[in-house]
């Protein structure tokens, strides 16, 4: 049988992750499954009594989601509409029993090509905070997925948070995702978007494709490109082109690239669409 340890004080927890390997260990929906046999192995360190890790924290700088906050903390949280695509994304993340259970950082350190929470905080410009007993550091998330089932937590650390800065918090936001059926499914493609107005133009534009490449991807050349559009113009300029550039789409047995990267440019053009029917007077 595995090592099991379950610290309240996070110095407990960072000292043992100090010593060797450990599975760190939260709502366990992703870890148990990804497992090729009937128990853990190896020494278990679960996080989920350690005071502080949990809940969404309001500040000046922006806010902070701590490491146990699990899907339907989230839903119920007083969060601006940026979070809404958030809040859509874990609506998604299986049942609502996995939603009572599986935490927004482990879904991040899972890093599954189609993990529903990556692209709304790709979009919100999230950070991850990564800390051991030589102290904290934060990777924005586009650095912190470094491939399909890869981090770059290093073996003595473990996610104490995932941040978004203030700035972040503007403007509105859109969820959507293609599957084989309605509910839980692993996305053929998802996108994320979040626009911020001013006099009925777009000011900043996040968007962000999941499920098409070994890692999420934010599209910062059409981003670019939609500055100055009204919602309803952006929808009609989603360039199907920079898209696939972006996201470099992969096949698998859900879909081939083509596809994906269609269903992706569609997916984006409706939830301007939406956007634009949510901004119109």
């Amino acid at each position: 049988m595995a090592e099991y340890h379950r610290p309240v004080a996070l110095s407990d927890a960072l000292a043992l992750l100090g010593r060797g390997p450990v599975t760190v260990a939260a709502g366990c929906t992703d870890l148990f499954p990804g497992i090729d046999g009937p128990a853990l192995r190896g020494p278990v360190l679960d996080i989920t009594a350690i005071d502080g890790l949990r809940g969404i924290e309001a500040s000046a700088e922006g806010w902070r989601i701590g490491a146990t906050t699990t899907w339907s903390d989230l839903l119920a949280a007083d969060l601006p509409p940026a979070f809404d695509m958030l809040k859509a994304a874990a609506r998604e993340v299986g049942s609502v029993q996995i939603q009572n259970t599986g935490t927004v950082a482990g879904n991040l350190c899972n890093a599954s090509p189609a993990a529903d929470g990556v692209p709304p905080l790709l979009a919100l410009d999230a950070s991850v905070e990564l800390t051991s007993t030589q102290g904290t550091r934060a990777l924005p998330l586009e650095r912190f997925l470094t491939g399909v089932r890869q981090t770059g937590r290093a073996a003595s650390e473990m996610v104490t948070a995932v941040t978004v800065p203030r700035r972040a918090g503007a403007g509105v936001s859109r969820f959507l995702k293609l599957g084989a059926r309605r509910y839980l499914v692993i996305s053929i493609a998802m996108i994320a978007a979040r626009l911020v107005l001013r006099d009925g133009r777009i000011a900043e534009a996040a968007l962000a494709v999941g499920a098409c490449s070994p890692v999420a991807r934010r599209l910062p050349a059409l981003e670019a490109r939609l500055a100055g559009l009204s919602p309803a113009q952006a929808a009609e300029a989603i360039d199907p082109d920079l898209v696939a550039a972006a996201i470099a789409p992969i096949d698998d047995i859900r879909a081939d690239a083509g596809y994906r990267s269609a269903a992706a440019t569609e997916l984006l053009r409706r939830a301007l669409a939406d956007l634009a029917a949510g901004a119109a007077p």
